[in-house]
């Protein structure tokens, strides 16, 4: 994913699905691709919370989802 239209269709696929561990997911394949330490300090979150927040092996507070989507400058936006 390089551009913001790929990168805009995977997170709505993401959001749209039932589970919100996949948004998780999705949202640490971009974590990863910018970095984690640079997330973790973004986030004021350790690289552990952050590895376990996004492996998909937990539902991640929402609280905690906007921090990761801030710090990734990442806008949500509902659409009707």
């Amino acid at each position: 994913m390089q551009s913001d239209e790929e990168i805009t269709e995977y997170l709505t696929q993401a959001l749209m699905d039932d589970d919100p561990r996949v948004l998780g997911i999705a949202l640490g394949y971009l974590a990863k691709a910018r970095g984690i330490a640079d997330l973790a300090e973004k986030t004021g979150l350790n690289r552990e919370s952050l590895y376990k927040t996004l492996s998909g092996k937990t539902q991640p507070k929402w609280s905690t989802i906007n921090r990761i989507i801030k710090a990734l400058n990442i806008r949500i936006q509902a659409v009707t």
